[in-house]
């Protein structure tokens, strides 16, 4: 019995120094808190004095960090921009008629005319101008050689392409041709001589016979010679 009394009396007074400890753990713990919040709040009233400091000019403004609070301002200036250069204006296509003589023999492609030659009716392409023997024949436009042959029918012919789809055609030159085909020629170059060499308009004796064709379409001589004008 005497026993037991003194274990209880043992536990009883382990329990009070375990009670005593943790309540000094529990203060310590308190007081580690309370210190770490003070010293929180100790640094963040510094940051603010030191930027109160900067806003008043007492302290350099790289001595302290400056958070943006709001989105940087862009520059409202216009960005500079490229000036695309100025369209290159076209120039309109220079002509000019291949010899000075008169139109002996119009052209006619909506309705027949009649040919001395043939003694028949047919469609004209063309223009027949009257020209000397040897009279020099001129490139109507600016433009490059296509080719140069000799026609079963209309004889040494010669073959221009312009600008805008235009080709001009003489014919009925003399063999004495004076351009190849690719080369570049300029208006009013002399490109051959007057002849009598087209077999179908004989009648009409030495002559240019002058066609045009606009994308491949037989177009009126005239209507070409008037963009020039």
């Amino acid at each position: 019995m005497s026993d037991n009394k003194h274990t209880g009396r043992g536990f009883a007074g382990k329990g009070y120094y375990i009670a005593l400890i943790l309540c000094a753990a529990a203060i310590g713990i308190t007081s580690y808190v309370y210190h770490r919040n003070s010293q929180k709040i100790e640094e963040v009233s510094l940051q603010e004095t030191q930027v109160e400091d900067v806003l008043a000019g007492t302290m350099g403004t790289e001595d302290v960090p400056v958070l943006a609070t709001e989105a940087p301002t862009q520059s409202t200036a216009p960005a500079t921009q490229a000036t695309a250069p100025a369209a290159t204006e076209k120039k309109p296509l220079k002509t000019t008629s291949p010899v000075s003589g008169n139109t002996i023999s119009g052209y006619s492609m909506e309705a027949l005319s009649y040919n001395q030659t043939t003694r028949d009716w047919r469609v004209h392409n063309g223009v027949d101008l009257a020209a000397e023997p040897g009279t020099e024949v001129c490139a109507a436009a600016d433009g490059k050689v296509y080719t140069v042959y000799e026609d079963d029918a209309m004889g040494h012919t010669v073959v221009i392409r312009h600008d805008d789809g235009y080709t001009t055609k003489y014919s009925s030159l003399s063999e004495n041709v004076l351009v190849k085909a690719g080369d570049t020629v300029t208006m009013g170059q002399v490109i051959g001589y007057a002849g009598d060499t087209a077999i179908v308009e004989t009648t009409l004796g030495s002559h240019v016979h002058f066609s045009v064709t606009c994308n491949d379409e037989p177009m009126d001589p005239a209507e070409f010679l008037a963009l020039g004008e």
